[in-house]
């Protein structure tokens, strides 16, 4: 399936019904008096967090949710009935923001989690309401409310613990493969990764994390050249970044330092924040050298690196191809998630809210 991770959608929640005025007529009771029902709710609108679920392709070709409208009151105190609610179910990791406000209505974060998005209208007073000792026959009845109405943007943010960055061709789709069952399409060419990729690293029978790789970012990106800096809001749930580096490209003028620090200032231009996050070093395709030339052809890439991008975090020399060197990268990626608390969740966001 296509992967899908942004949606325009139009909600209308339900309008109340319309309170009536009318009165008792009975034979043998001429002062019946005022008996005038309200109007029913007005269905809302939810959206819901859904594990099974993975892109927002639902929302790409389904785009208005209009919530039934509250029945209108009617005599003998009979009220409306409300209208029925609508539930939309949405990918773990959606972000809900107002079209035209872009302020956040809600973020998914986990799973089954509800929120709502439109509130229906209150039903409309009957005349039942507005009698009083002096005013015995009112003929006073309110309208229903209208529900809210809303134009939003759903935006897929997938949910990982460590995310995979690095140019086209670095060798992120072949070390996602390598250290996972994930199965994405490894090619010989640039921009083979068109959409996000997910991996579940186990390792140990009680121990494991998820990846998230994304298609490659080149120099410029931040100005919108090439794939990468589209998905790079994957990102940003992560709690460890993995800069993947190929230190033996085919093409001898290549400068993989160069290329390298060209991705850190397109992540730094990209957002400051992300670019904050906890960033390790891993240098790919050490198969593609000579034995006897590996050590000193990583130190003077680390020495000439360390001094452009002023880096002192930890690397990791890796065949991805081979798996050689992968083990030890993901048992430290392990032992330093546990170290990393995940943000904590404020019972603001977890909390429903109230229909009124």
């Amino acid at each position: 399936m296509k992967f899908i991770d942004e949606a325009k959608i139009y909600v209308k929640a339900g309008d109340g019904g319309n309170g009536v005025a009318t009165f008792r007529r009975e034979k043998y009771i001429p002062m019946g008096g005022p008996d005038g029902g309200d109007g029913g709710k007005g269905g809302s609108i939810y959206a819901i967090a859904d594990r099974n679920i993975n892109t927002l392709v639902d929302y790409r070709y389904t785009r208005k949710f209009l919530a039934q409208r509250g029945e209108n009151g009617r005599g003998s105190d009979c009220y409306g009935a409300g209208g029925d609610d609508i539930v939309l179910r949405m990918p773990v990791g959606t972000v809900i923001s107002d079209l035209n406000t872009e302020e956040v209505i809600a973020d998914l974060d986990q799973h089954d989690k509800k929120v709502l998005i439109a509130r229906g209208g209150k039903g409309g007073l009957g005349n039942i309401h507005f009698k009083s000792s002096t005013n015995r026959a009112p003929r006073k009845c309110t309208k229903g409310e209208e529900g809210q109405e809303l134009e939003l943007k759903l935006e897929l943010k997938v949910l990982a613990d460590v995310g995979l960055l690095g140019l086209p061709n670095a060798g992120k789709s072949t070390l996602i493969r390598s250290i996972s069952a994930a199965r994405p399409k490894v090619a010989d060419y640039p921009f083979t990764t068109l959409h996000p990729n997910l991996g579940v690293v186990r390792v140990d029978t009680e121990k494991s994390f998820v990846v998230a790789d994304v298609p490659g970012l080149i120099e410029g990106a931040a100005d919108g050249a090439g794939l990468g800096i589209r998905f790079l809001k994957h990102l940003q749930r992560t709690r460890i970044l993995l800069h993947l580096v190929d230190i033996a490209p085919l093409d001898p003028e290549a400068d993989p330092v160069h290329d390298a620090v060209a991705i850190v200032h397109e992540l730094e231009n990209y957002s400051p924040e992300l670019a904050a996050k906890p960033r390790w070093l891993v240098l790919n395709k050490l198969d593609l050298i000579p034995e006897d030339e590996r050590e000193q052809h990583v130190q003077d890439f680390l020495k000439a690196y360390r001094s452009a991008a002023q880096y002192d975090g930890p690397y990791f020399p890796i065949a991805a191809i081979s798996g050689e060197g992968t083990r030890p990268l993901i048992y430290a990626v392990q032992e330093a998630l546990e170290k990393i608390a995940l943000p904590p969740i404020t019972e603001e966001e977890t909390e429903e809210p109230e229909e009124p």
